[in-house]
């Protein structure tokens, strides 16, 4: 068995023929670019259960090697895949079912007849692969680049593969996100959390390809800094499936939970104080505004304009043809990874991270409900909207962390601030002016708010 560390890149075909000439990669490439033909037959029961354990099992023809491969999902986020593989070469083309031992077999599928294992579906492509190295500091880093062309088949349908691996072989998985950010300044990348496995398998069933992330667990007593990476995870995680998702089907809702991401992720940055210092964050704060500039009044609009819903696909088409999304993703993940808020912050910031989780939110919930002042808002509703960013500081928390809140009616408290900031970006006119006062009165009457304000 070997761990497999490596990120994916959706990319154009333009822009693969601009990687093989990158200035980046032909300083650094050691191999030269290799081309093969890889032609891959992947299998699963008639109950898809491999695919419900998060196992792909597939057989590669690759030249005259004939390579059969069972790999685990392990962890995946904005497209940095950390996976457990088996590779086994064989004599013909034929799975060796007595290979599939309770050494790599999940355990959730011990009562498996194996012998229901069948072709599904397949994976053919040109690949173009080279050895990229360098020095990082005192470390070698080893990453095998490879330019992918060709089609995923699975009975009727079909869809394109045109992407960037980067595989680590030696040295530290930030290297690869160094990489990928740097030739993402340059050339639309764009990191895809989904596999050529996962491609296959949606093809069948467009539901098969899970949007949602498991929730981070969070509790009390862990830290704030540790609570921070969990849930920056989470929120970037799961905007990269729900843009996969919406470029690949283009319904609407998918869209407006993309941005919901998008404002949780701003929101929980700037909800931090001294445990994230903002020139710790301003780059990618700077994105994050860029982007919610944009996409926000446009699906604002496109609640109420059936012509704005139905041009949409082709404005994000336009936004992932250009470079700004996949290169906020890549900062964002190297920024996760390394725990880039910590860097260079004073003594009192470092105790802010280390702080208990359930402790620092009590803290910043009576801050933020202090500093809002619904007692004016009731009086000038007008004024409302240069809260919201006060307002969705305290939602993203809320949607998060809610249960470690050790107040009444937690649930009721979401409910209300929810509406509240709708209310805060809707246009103004009369009625909207009478709905705020009263939204405002509703929060400010609150069991969970009147502990907030001593």
């Amino acid at each position: 068995m070997q761990k497999e560390t490596e990120i994916k890149l959706r990319a154009s075909r333009e822009t693969l023929a601009a990687l093989r000439e990158h200035p980046l990669l032909k300083k650094r490439n050691k191999s030269g670019w290799e081309r093969c033909e890889l032609f891959n037959q992947y299998f699963d029961t008639p109950a898809r259960e491999l695919a419900q354990a998060k196992v792909a099992l597939r057989l590669r023809r690759d030249g005259e090697q004939i390579i059969q491969t069972l790999k685990s999902r392990g962890q995946s986020v904005a497209g940095l895949s950390e996976r457990n593989e088996w590779d086994w070469y064989l004599s013909k083309a034929k799975l060796d079912l007595k290979l599939l031992s309770d050494d790599c077999w999940p355990a959730s599928l011990a009562e498996l007849d194996k012998k229901q294992l069948q072709p599904i579906f397949t994976t053919d492509f040109v690949r173009e692969k080279a050895e990229i190295a360098w020095g990082r500091g005192k470390a070698k880093v080893v990453i095998e680049a490879a330019l992918d062309l060709g089609k995923v088949i699975a009975g009727e349908g079909e869809e394109e593969i045109c992407e960037l691996e980067l595989e680590l072989r030696q040295g530290e998985p930030e290297a690869l996100l160094e990489l990928a950010a740097e030739l993402a300044a340059d050339l639309p990348l764009m990191p895809c959390d989904i596999s050529k496995a996962e491609r296959g398998y949606r093809l069948f069933d467009a539901g098969s390809y899970a949007l949602s992330l498991p929730a981070p667990e969070l509790s009390e007593e862990q830290s704030l800094d540790d609570a921070v990476a969990a849930l920056g995870w989470h929120l970037l995680g799961s905007s990269q499936r729900l843009a996969e998702q919406y470029r690949w089907n283009g319904h609407w809702k998918l869209l407006e939970q993309w941005l919901q991401q998008l404002t949780d992720l701003r929101a929980l940055l700037a909800s931090l104080g001294q445990a994230a210092p903002r020139a710790s964050t301003h780059e990618l704060r700077t994105a994050l505004d860029a982007l919610l500039a944009d996409w926000r009044p446009r699906l604002q609009n496109g609640r109420a304009n059936d012509d704005l819903r139905r041009n949409a696909p082709a404005l994000f088409a336009a936004e992932l043809q250009g470079n700004r999304w996949g290169l906020f993703s890549l900062q964002c993940s190297r920024w996760l990874l390394v725990r880039g808020w910590t860097a260079e912050r004073n003594n009192r910031g470092n105790r802010q991270g280390q702080a208990a989780l359930g402790n620092w939110l009590l803290h910043l919930f009576g801050e933020e409900a202090k500093a809002l002042k619904l007692d004016r808002y009731k009086q000038q509703p007008e004024d409302l909207s240069e809260q919201l960013p006060r307002i969705e500081r305290l939602l993203v928390w809320l949607r998060l962390a809610r249960p470690l809140l050790p107040l009444p009616e937690t649930d009721r408290l979401y409910g209300e601030l929810l509406k509240l900031e709708q209310l805060a970006l809707q246009p103004l006119n009369d009625e909207a002016l009478v709905e705020r006062s009263a939204q405002a009165h509703t929060v400010w009457t609150l069991k969970a708010w009147k502990p907030l304000l001593k």
